[in-house]
């Protein structure tokens, strides 16, 4: 599993910085780019999240897409609540999915995310749900350089700014510091 940080108490530490503070750090300290770092969420499959067949519907990915996207968002500062309070709204405009393998009742999985193809009216994320054994040691950093465990799916979505009448808005207009920081993602590729 690569790993941004080298040891636990340093992954506690880089916990606490700023979104632009880790790329500065990652600059130092190997030169990986937030572009090509993958936000990690954990989840674990609830029974109610399952079908008659045993396994995790498929809705569900849906559902954990977006606990990604929006845990991707807070951390690099841009929160949809912030978002929301500057009359910023990002509805999915297209999704697609690629199942792999199924997930199962109380499988411990990890959800990567992260960003790519970002313009001032659209931003897309890509993301895994994979599954990890109760024996794999995670580590706590937010981000990590490389998804590890069994891919059960990828995907991604496209979404549009819009405004709360629901028409197409520009961040470059409408919140240029959020723009400067998706740019800075997008050109750190």
């Amino acid at each position: 599993m690569a790993v941004i940080a080298n040891d636990m108490n340093t992954e506690k530490l880089y916990n606490f910085f700023t979104y632009k503070q880790k790329r500065m750090m990652l600059h130092v300290i190997g030169g990986t780019k937030m572009a090509q770092l993958w936000h990690q969420e954990i989840r674990r499959v609830h029974y109610k999240d399952t079908d008659q067949m045993g396994v995790a519907h498929h809705a569900n990915y849906v559902a954990w897409f977006e606990v990604g996207r929006t845990e991707w968002m807070r951390e690099t500062g841009m929160a949809y609540s912030k978002m929301e309070d500057l009359g910023l709204l990002l509805p999915v405009v297209e999704m697609n999915a690629k199942y792999h393998k199924p997930a199962r009742y109380d499988d411990r999985l990890v959800i990567f995310t992260k960003v790519t193809d970002i313009s001032a009216v659209r931003i897309r994320f890509l993301y895994e749900v994979r599954k990890i054994g109760e024996e794999m040691s995670m580590s706590t950093a937010s981000s990590v350089t490389e998804p590890y465990g069994e891919l059960l799916t990828s995907g991604s979505t496209l979404h549009m700014w819009v405004n709360r009448k629901w028409r197409p808005a520009r961040i470059d207009k409408a919140a240029p510091d959020i723009y400067a920081l998706l740019k800075e993602i997008q050109e750190s590729e």
